[in-house]
């Protein structure tokens, strides 16, 4: 049984940067929206489990990120500031003179937490999914990382394919096992497509999947963090890699400190997927976090 939409979004291509970006509308009373930024690999139209179990008074927008879903492919890979300049973009066009309410999960968090350090003034609330940010990297590792750069430059990057929706929903269900077989299945149609060989690919570019040569800074990504003005909610799924890591006290205080307002949630039984698994519980808590 499919999935069935409460909400249904207007579609729009939005021209930024020198790439058509997806967006998804969901219109609503209020005058200010609610921007939701998704994770690696997802499209923005997955929040439509989310969307659907919020009021409706929310206004809410949501884009797939450069080189995902239905958004334009850039030439030259990716760079993670540009994931800040995009939604820089972006904002100045949909919410030009206010700030807004932004939604982020897993990569996506890690853009708006970033961006909410480096344009405080264009942020009211922060909710952050699973966005914790990876390890602290080391120097010496910068010479293994540039090699292996160089070679995925050389050897390309490939994703598989499938012979057909029931075959990627059957992976998808198996990488997901708390989600529901009529989400699997919008899901499935949100993030592949139909090739010109009838076989189903990834609406994601395989350039992806290529390491990134910078090591990540840590301490850079905590400085902004600590610019962040908007009160933050971070949630966590119990079930996922980032609640593993707040296993230890001392990384929740150092965490903790990284902000002025900061509220903590664990939902238990969520993954890392928790807006697919268990939009429902994320919904109440946004909205609890907004009144």
């Amino acid at each position: 049984m499919p999935y069935v939409v409460r909400r249904q979004p207007t579609l729009a291509t939005l021209n930024v940067r020198g790439l058509a970006f997806q967006l998804y509308r969901w219109e609503g009373a209020s005058p200010q929206p609610l921007v939701f930024a998704h994770g690696w690999g997802d499209t923005g139209e997955t929040f439509q489990f989310i969307v659907d179990q919020l009021s409706a008074k929310h206004s809410i927008v949501a884009f797939d990120a450069r080189g995902f879903g239905r958004t334009d492919w850039p030439q030259d890979g990716y760079w993670f500031p540009d994931y800040l300049g995009d939604l820089d973009a972006i904002l100045d066009v949909i919410a030009p003179n206010a700030p807004v309410d932004l939604l982020g999960h897993s990569m996506g968090g890690n853009v708006t937490m970033m961006y909410a350090g480096v344009r405080p003034e264009r942020v009211r609330r922060l909710i952050n999914l699973e966005g914790f940010g990876l390890q602290p990297s080391h120097a010496e590792g910068a010479p293994a990382r540039y090699r292996e750069w160089l070679d995925e430059i050389k050897e390309g990057s490939f994703y598989a394919t499938y012979d057909n929706y029931a075959q990627f929903e059957k992976v998808l269900a198996r990488r997901n096992p708390r989600t529901s077989a009529e989400m699997i299945e919008f899901i499935a149609r949100s993030w592949a497509t139909s090739n010109n060989e009838g076989r189903i690919e990834l609406r994601s570019d395989p350039k992806h999947k290529r390491v990134n040569p910078v090591l990540y800074q840590r301490d850079q990504a905590e400085a902004c963090w600590r610019e962040i003005s908007a009160p933050v909610m971070f949630v966590v799924g119990g079930k996922s890699d980032v609640a593993r890591r707040l296993s230890d006290q001392s990384v929740v205080e150092h965490f903790k400190q990284q902000f002025r307002s900061l509220t903590l949630h664990t939902l238990p039984d969520a993954g890392h997927m928790m807006h697919h698994e268990f939009p429902a519980q994320v919904a109440e808590l946004i909205e609890q976090f907004f009144r």
